[in-house]
Formats: structure tokens, C-alpha cells, sequence
């Protein structure tokens, strides 16, 4: 009989702005950070878990360089393209295993642009194997 699955996710709120000036964006909603992000965690309750992939709610990227780091590992690709306005964008966790128990998520801002951007939730989804 074949392994089943079942599909799981985190919610990570950010509300982070991610610039090199705190007036980079008018978003007093968002809390300025510079460069990297916080480094926030999340719970995967199995071992096992397979096929994740981020999705991440941005605010006015301007540039391609970003990256979004699970476990300090970064994603393959480009993590968060260009969009003006707020945009959903996901990414395949390629280059980045999710580990039972407490994970990390951060985000960098590519620090070659003057791109400033604000992040709202990052949803992180996986499967994970059903006894």
C-alpha cells in the first residue's frame, strides 16, 4: 500500500518593512527592519514532510534579488519578483528542508537594489505523512 498524505500549513505574520530608510514606504502598519527580516519560526508536527512550498504576501517589490531563507537555507530561484501594489507569490521549497518541530523563516532584502518593501503573512504549506 502506497504512503498517504495530507496537506498542513503555518501562518507567520511579518508586518515588516524591509528597506534601507524607515520612509522607504508609507506603511506605519509595518514595523521598519533594515535588511533581514526577523527571523520567525513555525511548528512542522511530523517527520516526513514533503512538497513545501512559501507563499508571501509582499508590498511594492521592486527588484528580483530577494531571498526567503527556511532553516538558514535559501530558496532556488527568485523567492519574490517585481510587483507593484501588494502581490501573493509562491515559491517551491527547493534548496530548503523542513524539519519536525520548530523551522525558521527570514527574509533578506537583495542590499545591490534601493528596493524597499513591506511583507504582510507568509504562508508556509507542506504534506506530511497520515498514520
Amino acid at each position: 500500500m502506497s504512503e498517504r498524505y495530507r496537506s498542513n500549513y503555518a501562518l507567520v505574520e511579518f508586518g515588516e518593512l524591509l528597506a534601507d530608510h524607515e520612509s522607504a514606504l508609507d506603511v506605519p502598519w509595518a514595523e521598519f527592519v533594515g535588511d533581514e527580516s526577523t527571523e520567525h519560526t513555525f511548528e512542522v508536527p511530523v517527520d516526513g514532510a514533503v512538497d513545501g512550498y512559501v507563499t508571501v504576501q509582499a508590498l511594492d517589490v521592486d527588484s528580483y534579488g530577494h531571498e526567503v531563507l527556511i532553516n538558514g537555507e535559501e530558496l532556488s530561484g527568485f523567492d519574490i519578483p517585481p510587483s507593484s501594489g501588494w502581490q501573493c507569490w509562491m515559491d517551491v521549497l527547493n534548496g530548503a528542508t523542513l524539519l519536525e518541530g520548530e523551522n525558521t523563516i527570514k527574509i533578506c532584502r537583495d542590499t545591490d537594489s534601493r528596493d524597499g518593501f513591506a511583507v504582510g503573512t507568509v504562508r508556509v504549506t507542506w504534506r506530511e505523512p497520515v498514520e
